[in-house]
């Protein structure tokens, strides 16, 4: 249930809302988590719009884009890290309408530590959510009369 932050300079994306959609989408298919509604509801993206005077490189541009996911402890493998740092350049790129954006996109990976996942007041271990996730699907299967 990872959380996408990304900061650009305010009007770099033309439809934030639907980049958002589209980076959380990718992330929960690399991470190759269970379409249910914990994982749904709760992977999500936010665009910040920052004004282009309120960051810059060393030489004085502000056309840098930063993404940062946050995952729990050990969802990306080492191919997992490769996919979404490829594929959320690219959905971001597009989404600027500016392919050489993908040269100064910069996507930063962190994990929660093990019960640093806060989910509905709790703390939540990688075995809590485990559980949680393996009970939605049971709930969903019974539902069904599977």
């Amino acid at each position: 249930m990872p959380m996408i932050d990304v900061y650009a300079a305010a009007g770099t994306f033309a439809e934030p809302k639907k980049l958002t959609q589209d980076l959380a989408a990718t992330l929960m298919r690399i991470e190759q988590v269970p379409d249910i509604p914990m994982f749904r509801q709760n992977t999500a993206a936010f665009v910040h719009d920052l004004p282009a005077d309120h960051f810059s490189n060393v030489d004085g541009a502000a056309d840098h884009i930063r993404v940062q996911v946050l995952t729990n402890l050990g969802a990306l493998d080492r191919d997992k890290q490769l996919a979404v740092v490829r594929q959320l350049t690219d959905l971001v790129a597009a989404a600027a309408g500016d392919p050489s954006t993908a040269e100064r996109t910069w996507v930063l990976l962190t994990e929660a530590p093990d019960g640093g996942w806060g989910l509905a007041g709790h703390a939540h271990t990688n075995a809590e959510l485990v559980a949680a996730a393996r009970a939605q699907i049971a709930e969903i299967a019974a539902s069904k009369g599977e």
